[in-house]
Parts: structure tokens; sequence; C-alpha cells
């Protein structure tokens, strides 16, 4: 059977037909590639907002905790006239609440806060408080490191009127205890936190500390004659239970110019 030829006309509209119809495929595909790759970014930058009013609300936390804080340390200042950076921290988990404080962006949650820096002048009876903390950003597909902020706030303690100002800003800050006879630049020496650990009673004797010496019962707690009894290395006493004043140290944070007449610290001072 002989085969039919198409008009001219004919071939012309079959062709321009077949053309149009791949265009519109193509278009149909560049716009699924388009939506494919505009979703997950729209997500990412959603994620990352929330993470920013996150990181603004933490601050704001922190902030108000830290001041609250510090007013209380400044109430508590007619009795002793200094800082302890420890009980600083504990006030301002409470202002703050440690669930939120557990929740949030914080690296390590309450315990990442560190008020370390915080002192005061005995002489000016200026106190400073401070925290500093590292915030972690989690966003998928980015690697971001945790970041560090610090808030700081100066307070007069309630000690009276204070005539020189606010003294000297760049004077060191170091740190003592009640009975020491030295000063410590560095908040974690190991002279300053205590190494207890837990031994048998009946062990105790044959035991000495850093010094050579015995350990006595403790007159606190009045030690133990059975079972675990607990020491440090650099003290003379054992103790019955952990949570007895004489397993705690309280440390003081102040300018060194306070510190005169002490020593420094032979593993930290240099």
């Amino acid at each position: 059977m002989p085969k039919r030829k198409l008009p001219s006309c004919d071939i012309k509209h079959f062709s321009a037909g077949r053309v149009s119809s791949s265009a519109c495929k193509n278009k149909k595909g560049s716009i699924t590639v388009e939506a494919a790759l505009a979703v997950p970014v729209f997500f990412l930058a959603v994620v990352s907002l929330f993470y920013l009013m996150e990181v603004m609300a933490v601050q704001s936390a922190v902030r108000c905790g830290l001041q609250s804080a510090g007013k209380k340390a400044m109430e508590e200042a007619y009795i002793v006239t200094a800082v302890i950076p420890s009980k600083v921290e504990g006030d301002m988990i409470s202002a703050v609440g440690q669930d939120r404080l557990e929740r949030s962006v914080i690296v390590g949650g309450s315990s990442g806060l560190s008020c370390e820096k915080s002192y005061m002048s005995p002489a000016t009876g200026i106190g400073e408080v401070k925290v500093s903390y590292r915030i972690r950003l989690p966003i998928p597909m980015f690697a971001v490191p945790p970041i560090t902020y610090e808030e700081s706030m100066r307070i007069k303690a309630w000690t009276g009127y204070e005539r020189s100002g606010f003294g000297n800003e760049r004077e060191e800050i170091v740190y003592v205890t009640e009975t020491g006879i030295v000063y410590h630049k560095d908040y974690h020496c190991t002279h300053l936190e205590l190494s207890i650990r837990m031994v048998q009673s009946s062990e105790v004797e044959t035991l000495r500390n850093e010094s050579g010496g015995i350990y006595h019962a403790c007159e606190y707690c009045k030690g133990g004659n059975f079972g675990e009894v607990y020491i440090t290395n650099t003290g003379n006493r054992y103790h019955n239970s952990l949570s007895c004043s004489g397993l705690k140290r309280t440390i003081y944070a102040v300018p060194v110019s306070e510190a005169a007449g002490k020593g420094a610290c032979s593993r930290c001072g240099g």
C-alpha cells in the first residue's frame, strides 16, 4: 500500500506541538527541583529564628538572675564584706530556675554557669558580679562551635556611703579562705579544691596526709568508729558525713591589694 504523504502544513503543526510539549515538561521539572531546594532552606531559616529567640531569652533570664543574686550578696555584705562565687552561682540558679537552665541551650545547663570572677573590695564596698557561660547552637547541617557569653554588673554593698568611687578596675582578683595564710590566683587551685576520698575506718590509723600527719576524729561530726569515713589529702581529720562543715571551704574573691599580709600560693601564685 503506498505511503500517504502529509501536507506540509500538517507536518509543521505536528512538529510545533511536539516542541511545545517538551518545553512544558522541562518547565515542570525545573519547578520541582526549585521546590525541593526551597523547602529545606525555609525550614532551616525557621529553626534558626527559633534558636535566636531562645538565645535572647536565655541571655535575659541569666541577666535577671545575676542581678537578683548580686543584690542578695550586697544585702549580706554588712556581715562579711566579700563575695562568695559559689553562693552567687547558687542564688542565680534559684532565681532563674534549675529546670529552665537544664532545658536551655547553655552548655552544661545549670552547671555551665561560672561566677568565679565575681569579687568585692572590702575597702570600697563595691562589688562586681560576673557570670560566664557557653551557648550551643545545634543547627542542622552546620557544626557551629559553642559561643561564650559573659554578663557583669557592679553593685554597691549595703554598708554605707562610699566617697572614693569605684576603685581600680584593672586590679588583679585573687582568692583567699577564712583561715588561709596565702592567696591564690587560680580559683581551681588544688589547694582550694578539697580532694575528698572514702576509706575504711579501720585503715585511718595507718594513713597519713601530704605532710605526713595522722588523722584525728572531726570535732563536728565526731568521725566514725566503723564503716566508711571521709578524709582529704591536705587535712588532718576524718569525717563521718560528706555534709560535715569540716569538709567545706569558703572561698572569697578579693582584689590583690586586699590580700595584704598573705603570701602567694606555691602552686598557682607564681
